[in-house]
């Protein structure tokens, strides 16, 4: 199957050819004909499968056979990043089209909010907005979105673990009920299904590859001592074949402190958080992409907001809090076929959460040896360590509830959280 067998208007055409597309993937070629068809559909793909595409590809060619004026699609995505990351996918693939988007989102100066108000009330094409701004818009000035035909939730899964189920429900209320409603998500947990039945009408479903990595993932862990994690992660940024790589940790704290060492190495290397301000944000991720940045280390906001091609090399200084933020994060290497190398710190603590994601995917990841001079790491024993560390909160001594111990004049209530 090629492009070409969608019918897709010739500009379009032109605009993939001139992206360097070739061939659809299979979420592109089945979720492709659903959306042409105007069925509502929940799909769920993994990441780096092409599934921005797959959405975009059918409306932008709508758009251009049946323009009508007025706003034509909304696009709702969790996170600043991944609304840049699909505006700019809309203004390659659309470049010959003359289909106009926007990007709609937060911690940006007053300019850029009157510019965004602007659009809204003038009429673009297409709107991908974060959910928290695109409400201050609608409800701070006159925009109707009554010309709305089609509404797309991407990644729908991480929007309601970051708490927008109320503000999907407020957006709704602004939106036709007649409108064709796409829905994708990297998970189909049972909260997504009660989602897809609030906002769906009769939907088609697509399932490609749920929770498995990339086939092109080169997966290895090292069973590590938390002092052992920081030597050995310097070791492997030795070899220079490992040209682009993304490094995540698991709290901000712990970012800047590895951005701040390897600096102090003179690595070419930059830590990125939400504490930065948007401008320095999309400036570090312009350097990343343009290769004048080797090494980018962040939290999970970088597992599903960045889409770069040609990244060799993923590390998880620390495993990632559930099995499907791993694929995620694994995920932002070997994009559009092509190989990768995942690695993963495994601490004691994270023995039983990394046994999680190996159930998840029906795998072993294999687990390397460290180097001798490092010294000896931990055994790799899940059930055992699961049994040390998983103690209840809330309660002192063996079990007892928390109350005072003796000695302490202040009520004992156990283990602090880390």
């Amino acid at each position: 199957m090629t492009f070409n067998d969608f019918n897709f208007d010739q500009s379009l055409i032109d605009g993939l050819q001139s992206m360097g597309y070739k061939l659809p993937t299979p979420i592109q070629q089945q979720a492709i004909p659903v959306i042409q068809q105007g069925k509502d559909l929940i799909a769920c793909a993994q990441t780096g499968t092409g599934k921005t595409a797959a959405f975009v590809l059918p409306v932008l060619d709508k758009i251009i056979k049946t323009k009508k004026g007025g706003i034509n699609t909304l696009i709702i995505a969790p996170t600043r990043e991944l609304v840049l990351q699909i505006d700019q996918q809309i203004e390659g693939m659309a470049y010959f089209c003359g289909v106009s988007s926007i990007g709609i989102y937060g911690g940006n100066d007053g300019v850029t909010w009157e510019r965004q108000a602007r659009s809204l009330r003038e009429g673009v094409d297409i709107v991908i907005a974060t959910p928290g701004r695109l409400i201050a818009l609608l409800q701070s000035g006159d925009i109707k979105f009554e010309t709305i035909e089609h509404l797309i939730l991407d990644e729908a899964d991480r929007m309601l673990d970051m708490g927008f189920a109320d503000d999907i429900k407020t957006i709704l209320k602004y939106v036709p009920e007649k409108r064709q409603t796409i829905m994708f998500s990297a998970t189909m947990a049972p909260k997504i299904r009660v989602l897809a039945g609030h906002l769906l009408n009769n939907p088609e479903t697509i399932n490609i590859a749920l929770s498995k990595p990339a086939a092109g993932i080169v997966q290895q862990a090292y069973v590590v001592y938390d002092g052992q994690k920081e030597k050995l992660l310097k070791e492997i940024l030795k070899n220079e074949d490992f040209s682009s790589v993304i490094i995540f940790s698991s709290t901000k704290e712990k970012v800047k402190e590895l951005a701040q060492t390897f600096k102090a190495l003179k690595y070419s290397v930059q830590g990125f958080s939400s504490d930065l301000e948007q401008t320095e944000r999309e400036e570090i991720m312009r350097n990343f992409k343009a290769r004048n940045l080797r090494i980018l280390i962040g939290t999970d906001i970088l597992s599903r907001g960045i889409d770069v091609d040609g990244i060799s090399l993923v590390v998880n200084f620390d495993a990632p809090p559930d099995p499907e933020d791993y694929i995620h994060r694994i995920g932002r290497t070997a994009r559009a076929a092509k190989a990768g190398v995942a690695i993963t710190f495994i601490n004691e603590k994270d023995q039983p959460r990394f046994a999680q994601i190996e159930a998840l995917m029906g795998m072993d990841v294999t687990k390397m040896p460290i180097p001798e001079e490092f010294g000896k790491g931990p055994e790799y024993n899940p059930d055992a360590n699961k049994k040390k560390f998983d103690k209840p909160r809330g309660f002192g001594g063996k079990g007892k509830p928390g109350g005072t111990k003796p000695g302490n004049k202040k009520p004992f209530h156990g283990p602090k959280k880390a």
